[in-house]
């Protein structure tokens, strides 16, 4: 069993930044794939960012490239997602997920098998 929380959410201003972690208790998180989704009201959840086990290949959905940036630590099970030059159009609950059915792959996953409670962000204009 995997657990995922995710921290750092807030209410922020347009242009403002926000750091989001999200503490796993896998003890093979790092042969885990990792991202990050978001669900705005009324909207269908959708991919934001994620990245290898090892850290060094990551993916961003078109509308967070160049502002986000998606990080992981393999020693403290902890993945991280960098968030700068905020919209308010990144209102939206954010969650971590986890794929834990194919240790150490080499091509992106289309199931995430674990999934944390989201943690809200808020953008102010």
């Amino acid at each position: 069993q995997v657990q995922l929380i995710e921290t750092g959410g807030g209410l922020v201003q347009v242009g403002g930044s926000l750091n989001l972690s999200c503490a796993t208790s896998g003890r093979d998180f790092s042969s885990y794939t990792m991202a990050w989704f978001r669900q705005a009201p009324g909207r269908e959840r959708e991919s934001v960012s994620a990245i290898r086990w090892n850290g060094r290949t990551t993916y961003y959905t078109d509308s967070v490239k160049g502002r986000f940036t998606i990080s992981r630590d393999n020693a403290k099970n902890t993945l991280y997602l960098r968030m700068d030059f905020l919209l308010y159009e990144d209102t939206a609950v954010y969650y971590c997920a986890a794929d834990t059915t194919r240790p150490y792959a080499n091509t992106w996953s289309s199931d995430y098998n674990y999934w944390g409670r989201g943690t809200q962000v808020t953008v102010s204009s």
